[in-house]
């Protein structure tokens, strides 16, 4: 009987130290963080972000082992995968639904706490037509270039795969130090009524999105590099260019809502 059981398209995933690892760093971190809001010491966060880059480092290379030496991401994995990562993609937009919901919850009909009046009286909104703007043509060139790359992958074409997602990375870092200067120049903070904790929240977690994905072109770059992808077998590419454009859609959103309308 088990002499059959190994013909089938599927994989079945071995034991791997990984998940209870993760969890364990992950409590590491939390704890870190409490301690750093309450002490302002950082001596465990710092260990838990280190540990926590050291099980990324495990986790993908076992996933890329298994998607591109081993061959156990057949064309019905992959299909799973693709669903996965589609229904994935729709619980981030339901996400960030709720931050608009109470945003414009907030501004379409201002309490008498913040005065009846939006913005609140005493925040003073950023300049939509500066930091803002640029951020936004920042976002729309990556997802120019990275969509560059995904052709150019398709196509077999190599060295223009390899600049794409490299300008596409670049683009990612600069929007997100044009992010956090503007975080340290902003004229109020997150406990500035409810206007400042649905701006931080909402970009925050926006700006958060933007390191994932910006790591995780990375980590495709790193395996185009290393020849660990074809025209026929990336979709570890793909759904990293995926999840860019969807934080491109998201931005678009941020930026005509919260910092062009809502200002």
């Amino acid at each position: 009987m088990s002499m059959y059981m190994d013909y089938h398209p599927y994989h079945m995933v071995e034991k791997s130290p990984w998940p209870v690892l993760g969890a364990s760093i992950g409590l590491v971190l939390t704890v870190g963080l409490v301690e750093w809001f309450h002490f302002t010491s950082v001596v465990l966060l710092s260990w838990g972000l280190f540990g926590l880059l050291l099980l990324f480092y495990q986790w993908w290379r076992d996933i890329s082992r298994e998607g591109s030496f081993m061959g156990c991401h057949t064309f019905s994995v992959t299909s799973g995968l693709r669903w996965g990562m589609i229904l994935f993609i729709i619980s981030e937009v339901c996400f960030f639904f709720s931050f608009f919901w109470a945003f414009f919850h907030s501004s379409l009909a201002p309490a008498v706490e913040v005065g009846c009046m939006w913005p609140p009286l005493g925040v003073v909104p950023f300049n939509p037509f500066q930091i803002p703007l640029l951020n936004t043509v920042i976002l729309l060139s990556s997802g120019v270039t990275v969509t560059w790359a995904h052709h150019g992958l398709m196509e077999g074409e190599h060295s223009q795969v390899v600049w794409g997602l490299l300008m596409t990375v670049v683009l990612g870092l600069y929007f997100t130090i044009l992010q956090v200067y503007e975080y340290i120049e902003a004229s109020f903070c997150l406990a500035d009524s409810v206007y400042g904790s649905t701006f931080f929240v909402a970009t925050g977690f926006h700006g958060l999105h933007v390191i994932v994905g910006t790591s995780f072109l990375f980590v495709c770059l790193f395996r185009l590099i290393k020849s660990q992808f074809s025209s026929i077998h990336h979709f570890g590419f793909e759904a990293a260019a995926w999840y860019w454009h969807f934080v491109d859609v998201v931005w678009l959103f941020l930026y005509v809502s919260i910092y062009w309308w809502g200002s």
